[in-house]
């Protein structure tokens, strides 16, 4: 049974969790958008929107966290870059969109998840 699991485990070890994380979160933040299944994007959001969060404060601090959690310096800068945009907002820096197409080699339904 289900009861009270509230994180996604997506048939990983934690350590591949870890690693699709970073993977799924450089790819959001360097694109902008990505197209991923539900599942997949649920699990990036909760990754990437403490990381705007964090960014906002645009300390030193929160730069190391910052390249600390994406094991990317460049993916980091330009998190701070984007966070700027995000100063008045309280949370809420992600959007996902169903997609009308599904993936063609297993039909997986399709969202776009992308930045507000």
């Amino acid at each position: 049974m289900r009861h009270r699991r509230a994180k996604f485990t997506l048939s990983r070890t934690p350590a591949e969790r870890r690693a699709l994380a970073r993977k799924l979160g450089i790819a959001l933040i360097t694109h902008g958008k990505i197209a991923t299944t539900p599942a997949r994007a649920q699990f990036v959001r909760q990754f990437v929107e403490p990381l705007v969060t964090t960014a906002k404060a645009n300390t030193l601090t929160s730069r190391r966290r910052l390249i600390a959690a994406l094991g990317n310096r460049q993916a980091a800068a330009l998190l701070l870059k984007r966070a700027d945009a995000y100063r008045s907002r309280p949370g809420g820096y992600t959007r996902m969109t169903r997609l009308p197409t599904h993936r063609s080699g297993d039909h997986a339904p399709q969202v776009l998840i992308e930045f507000v």
